[in-house]
C-alpha cells in the first residue's frame, strides 16, 4: 500500500488502464496527478477520484511538455514520490503496411514517452532521495507477439531495456524503477470488438476472464510502495496466467 502522503503522477490516466491505476492509488490515500494529452477527460477522471487529485495536460513525446508536468507538480505539492509512466498507444498495422510515420509515433509515445517522463521527474526524486517509478509495458513484445503490432511490440520491449539500465543508474539511492506487464485488460476499446471476440480472448486465459484496470493498479500500488524498496529493475506480469500454457491443448486440460 502506498503512503497516504504520497504524491503520484500517472500518465495516460484519463481512461483505460491509467484510470484504473489512478483509482487504486487514490483509494489508498495518495494524491494523484492525472496526466494526459486529453486534458478535458483527465479533469473529469481527476474529479471522480476519491482523494485529492489534479489534472495536467501533457504530451509525453515532447521534452518541454514532460518537464512542464514535473515542474507543475513540484510547484503544487513540493515533491514527486511516484511516477507511473503508463501513457501508450496501440494502433494496428501489418508489417508490410506499417509506415515509418506510424512506427515513429508509436515508439515516440510508448518508449520515448517513458524515457522523457522518467528524466523529467528524476531530479526531484533525487533531491528527496526517494522515488518509485513504474512503467506500463505489456506481455506483447517482451513475452509474446501478435500480428499487426510489430511497432507496439518493439516499443514495449524497448521500455524494459531502458528500465533495467535506468534502475542500475539510480540503485545507490532510494529510487526504484520497475514495470508491470498487463495481458488482456477490459478497457473501453475492447467493447467495439464484439462479444464473440471477447469470448475467444477469455478462452485463452487460464483464469477464464479478462483483467480489470484496477488489477493492474493493485500491482502498481505494490511496486510504488515503501515495502517494495528492495525490488528494482524487474517486471510483474498481470495476465491471469495468459502466458502460461504451452499450447491450446494445455488449456483444454484445465
Amino acid at each position: 500500500m502506498v503512503s497516504t502522503d504520497t504524491v503520484s503522477i500517472v500518465t495516460g490516466a484519463a481512461s483505460g488502464i491509467g484510470a484504473g491505476i489512478a483509482e487504486v492509488l487514490s483509494s489508498e490515500g495518495a494524491t494523484v496527478v492525472v496526466a494526459d494529452v486529453d486534458e478535458e477527460t483527465a479533469g473529469e477522471t481527476a474529479a471522480d477520484l476519491p482523494g485529492e487529485a489534479m489534472a495536467v495536460g501533457v504530451d509525453v513525446a515532447d521534452r518541454e511538455s514532460t518537464a512542464s508536468l514535473a515542474e507543475t507538480v513540484v510547484d503544487e505539492y513540493g515533491r514527486i514520490d511516484v511516477l507511473c509512466a503508463n501513457a501508450g498507444i496501440y494502433p494496428s498495422a501489418s508489417l508490410e503496411e506499417v509506415t515509418v510515420e506510424e512506427w515513429d509515433e508509436v515508439n515516440d509515445v510508448n518508449a520515448k514517452g517513458a524515457f522523457l517522463s522518467v528524466q523529467a521527474c528524476l531530479p526531484q526524486m533525487k533531491s528527496q532521495d526517494y522515488g518509485r517509478i513504474v512503467l506500463t509495458s505489456s506481455i506483447t513484445g517482451p513475452m509474446v507477439g501478435y500480428p499487426g503490432w510489430t511497432h507496439y511490440a518493439a516499443s514495449k520491449a524497448a521500455m524494459l531495456g531502458f528500465m533495467r539500465t535506468a534502475a542500475m543508474e539510480v540503485a545507490d539511492t532510494d529510487i526504484t524503477i520497475n514495470a508491470v506487464l498487463p495481458g488482456n485488460i477490459r478497457t473501453g476499446g475492447l467493447d467495439d470488438l464484439g462479444e464473440e471476440y471477447l469470448e475467444r480472448m477469455r478462452q485463452s486465459i487460464p483464469k477464464g476472464e479478462l483483467g480489470d484496470p484496477e488489477d493492474v493498479g493493485h500491482a502498481v500500488a505494490f511496486l510504488a510502495s515503501e515495502k517494495a524498496g528492495y525490488i528494482t529493475g524487474t517486471t510483474l506480469v498481470v495476465d491471469g496466467g495468459q502466458t502460461l500454457p504451452e499450447s491450446q491443448l494445455a488449456l483444454e486440460e484445465i
